[in-house]
C-alpha cells in the first residue's frame, strides 16, 4: 500500500528454486511489512529466519506492504532460494520456519512456484477487507474498529459501489507524489452486514494495487455515509476533490485494526469466499 520503489522493481531475478509463500499475520506489533531499520516489520522477521534455514542469499518479496498495525489472512510472497539451493520437502521446510517465527506470524502454505514468478508483480488482484463492529468486543478488538454510531450498510453499500472502475484516488492517499501514478482500477467494492449476532459491517475491496492509506480512507468515508453524516453521493465528490481539503478524506482515516490484506490473486485463479468472522470475534 505504500510507494513502491525502484530498487524493489529491479531486484534481481535468482537462479535457485522459486516458492510460493501464503502468510498470515497479526500486524498489531509490526510496523508494517516492509524491512526498516531499527524497526520490527513482518519482512524483517520472516527473511532472518528463512536465511537461517537456507542460506544467507535468499530473497523474499511481498505481494503487499501493508501499513504499520494492519493485518493479512493470504499475503503472499515468492521465495528465491540460493542458486544451487534444492527445493527438498516444502511441507518440512515450512514447519521449520514457522517453529523460527513469533506466535503471530504463520506461514500456511509453500509450495513451489514457476521460475520467474514475483509475488507482488504478478499479482493480479488485491482484496482488502475492513472490519467494523457496532459493539463492544473483549476478545475483538484488535482486529476491528468499534463504532458507536449506528450504522447503515446499506447506504455504506451504495456509496461502495460508486468506487468501482478507473477512479484517481489522489484525495484518498498518503503522499500522492510518491507514487507513479494514483489511477486504480478496482475490480469491486462493496459493504455486507456480517453473521447474525455478530454486529459486524464489513468492507471488501478488490483492485489492481493500492496506494499508501487508500483503505483506511476509504472506510473512514463510507463510516461517514453510514453514520448519516455523508450521503452515498458524496464519494463520487471526494473522489474529484484534490488532496488538502479540510473536509477530506485524510481527517477520516480510519485505524489499522480493522483493516486486513484478504487474498491476492495471479492469472487463472478465482476469488474464493472468506470467512467474516475471521480471525475470531
Amino acid at each position: 500500500m505504500k510507494p513502491s520503489r525502484p530498487a524493489d522493481r529491479l531486484a534481481p531475478r535468482r537462479t535457485g528454486p522459486v516458492l510460493r509463500a501464503t502468510i498470515e499475520y497479526d500486524g498489531g506489533r509490526y510496523r508494517g511489512w516492509q524491512a526498516q531499520v531499527n524497526a520490527r516489520t513482518i519482512q524483517g522477521v520472516l527473511l532472518p529466519s528463512l536465511r537461517e534455514l537456507v542460506g544467507e542469499d535468499a530473497l523474499l518479496h511481498g505481494a503487499g506492504r501493508t501499513d504499520a498495525g494492519v493485518h493479512a489472512l493470504g499475503q503472499v510472497a515468492s521465495v528465491h532460494l540460493p542458486p544451487g539451493k534444492g527445493a527438498g520437502d516444502l511441507e518440512a521446510l515450512r514447519r521449520r520456519w514457522n517453529d523460527l517465527l513469533p506466535a503471530d506470524v504463520n506461514v500456511l502454505s509453500l509450495v513451489r512456484a514457476p521460475d520467474a514468478f514475483h509475488a507482488r508483480h504478478d499479482a493480479v488482484l488485491r482484496v482488502y477487507r475492513y472490519r467494523f463492529a457496532r459493539r463492544r468486543t473483549a476478545f475483538g478488538k484488535p482486529f476491528v474498529y468499534w463504532v458507536k454510531d449506528p450504522l447503515d450498510a446499506a447506504a455504506m453499500d451504495r456509496g461502495a459501489a460508486l468506487l468501482a472502475g478507473l477512479h484517481d484516488f489522489r484525495s484518498f492517499c498518503e503522499n500522492p507524489e510518491g507514487h507513479d501514478s494514483t489511477l486504480v482500477k478496482v475490480d469491486f467494492a462493496r459493504v455486507e452486514e456480517g453473521p447474525p449476532g455478530s454486529d459486524l459491517v464489513l468492507f471488501r475491496i478488490g483492485a489492481s494495487h493500492f496506494l499508501w492509506k487508500m483503505v483506511r480512507r476509504l472506510a473512514g468515508v463510507l463510516l461517514e455515509v453510514g453514520a448519516g453524516r455523508l450521503a452515498p453521493a458524496d464519494v463520487s465528490r471526494l473522489l474529484a476533490q484534490r488532496p488538502g481539503g479540510a473536509d477530506g478524506p485524510a481527517r477520516l482515516t480510519v485505524p489499522p485494526s480493522g483493516l486486513f490484506l484478504e487474498a491476492v490473486l495471479y492469472p487463472g485463479e478465482e476469488l474464493r469466499p472468506a470467512d467474516p468472522l475471521r480471525p475470531g470475534f
